[in-house]
């Protein structure tokens, strides 16, 4: 979707009926989106609110979809929230309302890519609200993650590829099929010194997206 450069109004400001002005339709509960992102990650409504320049009470409104969200707004929020706005785009493809909450088909994972980085996740559990999360990482040749920890504990497997890894300070290089396992609060770094892509199942709990 090519998304291009908006007039907008203030961000508290209600959208006037009948108004043009792109936007993501209520019915398509992007709020749980990203409430269920600002949970995950420990934010409060203020901080989240004052990092993208709104009101408290205008992100609860979009939360709940009370409120119409204009596409300059949501990149606001998704910079507040650590995520690209990609992310609120792959809404409809959740598979089949029967399975959704169970199952994640190959052709619906919710992907996300990380600019500069080299690095690509895909969501392969069915969504953030649960105990764990479960991704696969592709990771470009000479792609490195730099250093970062979090809450929870987190293990993986090398699907194919190197893969070089960091925790506390020491240093590894896994192969295909090599799997580890760490506390997620010490400081970890992941890296690919190969020619080609690595992959990689990470199993985090809590969620951490």
């Amino acid at each position: 979707m090519a998304i291009q450069a908006l007039q907008l109004p203030p961000p508290d400001a209600p959208s006037a009926p009948g108004s043009n002005e792109p936007h993501f339709d209520p019915e398509a509960d992007i709020g749980a989106q990203l409430r269920e992102l600002r949970l995950i990650k420990g934010l409060t409504l203020k901080a989240v609110a004052e990092q993208a320049g709104i009101s408290v009470g205008y992100l609860s409104q979009l939360e709940r979809n009370h409120s119409r969200l204009p596409i300059g707004v949501l990149k606001k929020i998704s910079d507040a929230l650590g995520v690209h706005m990609n992310w609120f785009f792959q809404q409809k493809t959740v598979g089949d309302a029967s399975e959704r909450d169970i199952v994640v088909r190959a052709g619906n994972r919710r992907s996300m890519s990380f600019t500069g980085l080299g690095i690509t996740e895909e969501l392969l559990s069915p969504n953030l609200s649960g105990p764990l999360e479960l991704l696969q990482s592709t990771i470009a040749p000479g792609a490195d993650s730099e250093d970062y920890s979090h809450d929870g504990a987190e293990a993986g497997l090398v699907l194919s590829g190197t893969l070089e890894l960091w925790v506390s300070g020491r240093h590894f290089t896994l192969q295909e099929g090599d799997s580890f396992a760490f506390k997620s609060t010490e400081v970890h770094r992941c890296a690919n010194p190969g020619t080609t892509a690595t992959r990689v199942l990470w199993v985090i709990t809590p969620p951490h997206y």
